[in-house]
């Protein structure tokens, strides 16, 4: 009977680490608020963008830009004067969740070369997903409802019902 018990104990417990180990990956895998509102609809997660009419690479948890200058890629925080008049809102951009893409650059030029010019993608911002309201620099960001009511908390709230934004860009 001692066996069956210990046997049962290092089940449950077995199984509570591994549920738990599930729910931390899984809460580390959301970055929806940290995203910028130029950033496309549909991921719950992204570590980079690729913005082929550019050829430049953002990193959403850096919030920062790599891109070529000569032979040396740069990262800087703020696009450079060079690409002042691209419109980041328009501008169609490719999620990659790989570190330092810009590494393989030459297959994502290759890769991506038919996304150049072509808009047509939702943005956070004009989203009306109720669960991209968390986004502090959303246009209806005041509606947010997190998992505590009180629209500080990290929760998705998707229901849907929100109103489509109506930002300034």
């Amino acid at each position: 009977m001692k066996k069956i018990l210990v046997l049962l104990t290092v089940l449950v417990s077995s199984f509570s680490l591994n549920n738990t180990q599930a729910q931390i990956t899984i809460g580390a895998n959301i970055n929806i608020g940290s995203q910028p509102v130029w950033g496309p609809v549909g991921y719950d997660y992204a570590e980079n963008y690729y913005m082929p009419d550019i050829d430049v690479y953002y990193n959403v948890p850096r919030r920062q830009y790599t891109y070529l200058n000569g032979n040396q890629w740069v990262t800087v925080s703020s696009l450079p004067a060079r690409y002042r008049s691209y419109d980041l809102y328009k501008g169609y951009k490719v999620v990659i969740n790989e570190k330092n893409p810009y590494k393989n650059a030459a297959m994502y030029r290759t890769k991506y070369a038919g996304f150049k010019g072509k808009g047509g993608q939702v943005v956070i911002r004009n989203s009306n997903e109720q669960k991209y309201f968390q986004n502090k620099n959303h246009p209806e960001h005041s509606k947010w409802k997190g998992s505590n009511g009180n629209g500080n908390s990290k929760g998705n709230g998707n229901n849907g019902n929100g109103k489509k934004g109506k930002g300034k860009g």
